[in-house]
């Protein structure tokens, strides 16, 4: 058995279901090994698309996407996807091919150091350099992508080394082990409810954690039977149900009318699987006047804004159920009842405009309109992302998908061909940007060869919005952000999916369920009306 070989079985060991990623020179013995193994390669057009589907597989199943790449400018091109995965807590291991071992020690074609490059968006990497030690390093690699925080790792495969042939002794698998967090201490959680109970304002701040671990049902049983207002960060989106009378909305901009409502008269923030990634807590937290609660799997960080009065080190799901057993008061807030009214009727309101060209809140109210509760949108970055993070409610755990913490335009193409590839019964929308969708617009080739149906909704004002909106708002003017875009519908039509420009608002339901019925990609161009981004300010 050569090591390509053995590297494929602790793969399959590890259930590996997809490998995405370009191939190489480098990874020939790799890929001759996948070829007749159980795991089904995924061939991407672009090693950053490749990073981004490994990214979206890590949060829809809570297990490891795996990508790989050739040396070199393959390597560079996928460090994108996996700084992303870093940032977001996304479980992710990436493999690399690299040169003979001979010649890594001088200057060499195609030759960088990918271990050292990778090192600072990764939380363990390193290079095979003898076969005998794969199993380990596959195990391990595996190990700290998925435990707590999640995060991505990185194995280097030199190509002679993968030809190498392996001994008898080394051949054997490392079973998977999946530790249990212990139980939070009753001491903490005495002092939390001690907290909880004598402040006059409580406020719950839901981060990504608990979309992690699917922790919303939880929450939510919390929340409501204490009257305890949620606000939940853009990552956070579908931690707690829209549908609950404790969910208030989202932050992720500063000044919006959340902060001024609700965070300014809290006094006690009880921030659960919150990352300071996630929005920095200097915009939520300016005078430093909040007692704050840290309920998470890791310890917080250290910052002058964030210092928790008590920290609960354990599983979010486990700690809400015995906070809650040793509670006793039960608290009623007229704000939260206002707030929730404005959340909803907001929505309504401003998402019914039928104005032409539409505003952001007329498409995401129709998309959200049309798709089920527990079918999956994907927001790139950019203007949308914001409208989006903001203004679609989201009703099921890990139904709202986003690049938050490294916000890496061309994400939500890719994301959406593996979110359907993994669940072929849900409907998928990918909502983009004109500048967002053309980064990694090469891989609706992708999904057309996989026979994918996914929609892509592309807000169309040719140009970097978000940018623009952030210069004029700074300088009074604006340049460099605009840009002419190629038709759209004839772009699909090339690639061998179905394009549509929309013509109207109150066509757009009936445009996007018809897209969702198709059995080929769909593109449906929509014209957009930027001009009062303000707007994002002053709702929710």
């Amino acid at each position: 058995m050569k090591a390509s070989d053995l590297l494929v079985k602790c793969l399959e060991n590890e259930g590996v279901e997809y490998i995405f990623g370009v191939p190489g020179e480098e990874t020939l013995d790799l890929m001759e090994s996948l070829r007749t193994s159980s795991i089904r390669f995924i061939l991407t057009r672009h090693e950053q698309a490749a990073a981004f589907m490994a990214d979206a597989y890590g949060r829809l199943t809570g297990k490891p996407g795996v990508c790989i790449s050739t040396l070199g400018p393959g390597a560079t091109n996928l460090l994108t996807g996996v700084a992303d995965a870093f940032l977001d807590k996304s479980p992710l291991v990436a493999i690399t091919g690299q040169a003979d071992l001979k010649r890594i020690h001088k200057e060499s074609h195609q030759y960088i150091d990918i271990v050292e490059m990778y090192r600072s968006v990764t939380k363990w990497n390193g290079r095979v350099d003898l076969p005998d030690v794969i199993p380990e390093m596959v195990r391990k690699a595996f190990k700290v992508a998925a435990t707590e925080k999640p995060g991505p790792t990185h194995l280097e495969l030199p190509e002679d080394v993968a030809a190498m042939e392996v001994g008898e002794m080394y051949r054997t698998m490392i079973e998977p082990i999946h530790p249990r967090r212990s139980s939070p201490d009753r001491q903490s959680l005495r002092k939390a409810a001690e907290l909880i109970e004598q402040a006059s304002f409580p406020l719950i701040l839901a981060g990504h954690g608990v979309v992690r671990k699917a922790a919303g049902n939880r929450l939510r049983t919390f929340a409501e039977l204490f009257c305890i207002p949620v606000v939940t960060t853009f990552m956070g989106k579908g931690g707690i149900t829209a549908e609950s009378r404790t969910c208030v909305g989202t932050l992720g901009l500063a000044q919006d009318r959340q902060i001024a409502d609700v965070f300014s008269r809290a006094d006690l923030i009880i921030a659960i699987g919150y990352d300071l990634v996630e929005y920095a807590p200097k915009n939520w937290n300016p005078k430093l006047d909040k007692k704050i609660i840290h309920i998470d799997f890791t310890t917080s960080e250290v910052d002058l804004h964030y210092v928790p009065e008590i920290e609960i080190i354990s599983d979010v799901r486990e700690t809400l159920e015995l906070l809650q057993g040793v509670m006793s008061t039960n608290k009623t807030c007229e704000l939260l009842i206002s707030a929730r009214r404005d959340f909803v009727e907001d929505f309504e309101r401003l998402g019914t405009v039928d104005s032409w060209p539409p505003q952001p809140p007329r498409i995401i109210y129709g998309i959200r309109k049309v798709l089920g509760p527990d079918d999956i949108l994907i927001s790139d970055v950019g203007s949308c992302k914001f409208w989006a993070a903001k203004f679609y409610p989201v009703y099921r755990n890990n139904t709202f998908i986003l690049s938050n913490g490294f916000a890496s335009m061309g994400f939500a193409l890719p994301s959406a061909i593996v979110a359907k590839l993994i669940n072929k019964e849900r409907n998928v929308v990918a909502l983009c940007g004109d500048g967002g969708f053309l980064m990694n617009l090469q891989d609706l080739e992708t999904a057309c060869r996989l026979g994918i149906n996914i929609v892509v909704v592309i807000f169309n004002d040719n140009g970097y919005n978000l940018i623009k909106w952030k210069s004029e708002k700074k300088f009074g003017t604006s340049f460099g952000v605009e840009f002419s875009n190629p038709d759209f519908v004839r772009l699909a039509e090339s690639f061998g999916a179905v394009g549509v420009k929309l013509q109207s608002s109150n066509q757009f339901e009936d445009v996007l369920r018809d897209a969702l019925s198709k059995t080929v990609p769909v593109i449906i161009d929509v014209p957009i009306d930027y001009s009062d981004n303000e707007m994002i300010y002053r709702l929710l």
